[in-house]
């Protein structure tokens, strides 16, 4: 394996490189948290895909198809709709904010008093995100070296702090477009025709698998439901997505470009679930359905293809991996720290240079997270818990700012503390991984933000006049964020 061990080494030294390159071009806060919000199309439709589809997608998204066919493919294919509902309908205005987190278009909507115990829910999504993303390093890293589950982790989650420490969204905006093009060429374009081929194709496939692997619909109509709640609606308000959003150039191009991203991801979740379909036909009797990519990988492909393609895994875990590190020490930093120091700025602005501080908080959040992923023994329960969490206590206020005027503050927070609540309570009494939390934490966040907002005076509307102008794209650019003329 000596020629996949060069290509892995290479990619790795090149994630490094990018860093440090991105360090020279992060020289403020606007420049370090949302890459000056400069990106044009195609690197913005790159980048986005890159953090979306990381190792649950692709490790993930095997492992599905492995287990149900066809149907695996809903998982990955919920998230390319929540991005795709992102891009057409509220991209344009979130890009127009001219923000740098959720909490901070939560305190301009409601006038400034929704901002810490959003920051504290959408902290705690964007570590655990990161987390479950670094232990996926373990996985890869054995298959390649035989490496032992911890130092696997340090090696992995300690190359993605240093390039995200360095430079910030510039660097980890350069390797995830680097990780977008390795993971569309090793996946799609390698792996998928390969897998196929090897599984006799596809008269071969439907004739040694059970007709329920092809029905679209065989993993079941709940499960599909709740992938749309925790899945499609998670992208709606998620801080990582929205920080990608922030760096767009114009709303077009965040419309546009989130759409291209989307429509991308539908075609990796059907390419996901072909290539499991396939692994089970060549590997009927895996004990886990999560090590079909890994074992499709190492005895189908040739040497190099085989370096390429794990690089491709390794690419899509560390897209994830970086862009929720970088949303989890922005609210660390921006919602959480600064507010309990009284230094609250809503809308981003401020004249003096925040990038030391910004970059420290990614180091110590980087340091927790890999504590954190060798401390931790299930993912899925720890995942689950942060997406109940987000999409119980935040998806109403979020969405309810951007679409009903009549919501107000107490409202917001009133849905937060009671969905976040109900989640914890019934993930308890129904088991971390039921579909009731959720289901029911929404809807109580729903009853209590329509009943409280219903019952208290309405939103100021000087707050709301600055607000529209937010939205319009007519308020002044930050001081901060203007761009010398030499530029």
């Amino acid at each position: 394996m000596a020629v996949d061990y060069i290509v892995i080494v290479v990619y790795l030294a090149g994630m490094l490189a990018m860093g440090w390159w991105g360090m020279r071009r992060a020289r403020s806060k606007s420049e370090f948290l949302v890459a000056g919000r400069r990106l044009g199309p195609s690197m913005y439709s790159g980048t986005m895909a890159a953090i979306v589809l990381g190792g649950a997608s692709t490790i993930g998204g095997v492992g599905l198809g492995y287990q149900y066919g066809l149907s695996g493919a809903w998982m990955v294919f919920t998230i390319g709709l929540g991005l795709l509902a992102l891009s057409i309908f509220f991209s344009a205005r979130i890009a127009r904010l001219k923000v740098y987190t959720v909490s901070e278009m939560l305190d301009l909507r409601y006038g400034g008093r929704a901002g810490v115990i959003s920051g504290v829910v959408m902290w705690a999504y964007t570590l655990m995100l990161a987390v479950t993303s670094t232990i996926a390093y373990a996985t890869i890293f054995d298959v390649l070296f035989d490496m032992n589950r911890t130092l696997a982790i340090i090696l992995g989650g300690s190359i993605v702090v240093a390039y995200s420490t360095l430079g910030g969204m510039w660097s980890i905006t350069l390797t995830d477009m680097v990780q977008f093009v390795v993971k569309t060429i090793g996946v799609l374009l390698l792996l998928l025709p390969i897998a196929v081929v090897k599984a006799g194709g596809f008269s071969e496939m439907k004739a040694q698998l059970p007709t329920e692997y092809f029905d679209p619909l065989g993993i079941g109509g709940e499960t599909i439901f709740t992938y749309v709640l925790i899945y499609t609606f998670g992208m709606l308000i998620g801080q990582d997505i929205w920080q990608r959003v922030f760096t767009a150039r114009s709303d077009k191009t965040a419309k546009w470009g989130g759409t291209v991203a989307g429509t991308y991801c539908l075609a990796y979740a059907l390419a996901g679930a072909v290539i499991g379909t396939a692994a089970k036909v060549l590997y009927p009797n895996l004990a886990s359905a999560d090590d079909a990519f890994a074992t499709i990988v190492k005895d189908e492909l040739p040497v190099g293809v085989r370096g390429l393609v794990l690089a491709a895994a390794l690419a899509a875990v560390m897209s994830t991996s970086s862009g929720a590190l970088i949303a989890c020490a922005t609210v660390a930093n921006n919602d959480i720290w600064a507010r309990l120091r009284g230094v609250v700025r809503p809308g981003g602005g401020g004249e003096h240079d925040e990038v030391k501080g910004n970059r420290t908080f990614i180091l110590i959040m980087g340091l927790a997270v890999i504590g954190t992923a060798i401390a931790l023994n299930d993912v899925v329960e720890a995942l689950t818990v942060a997406y109940n969490l987000l999409v119980g206590g935040l998806l109403v206020p979020i969405l309810g700012g951007l679409l009903w005027k009549r919501g107000t503050a107490q409202g917001a927070l009133a849905a937060v503390a009671v969905g976040g609540v109900a989640v914890i309570a019934l993930m308890a009494t129904y088991g971390i991984l039921a579909n009731e939390p959720v289901y029911y934490g929404l809807l109580s966040s729903l009853a209590a933000y329509l009943i409280v907002s219903l019952a208290t005076p309405a939103t100021d509307e000087a707050v709301l006049a600055a607000w529209r102008e937010r939205l319009a794209g007519r308020a002044p650019e930050p001081v901060s964020e203007q761009v010398p003329a030499h530029q």
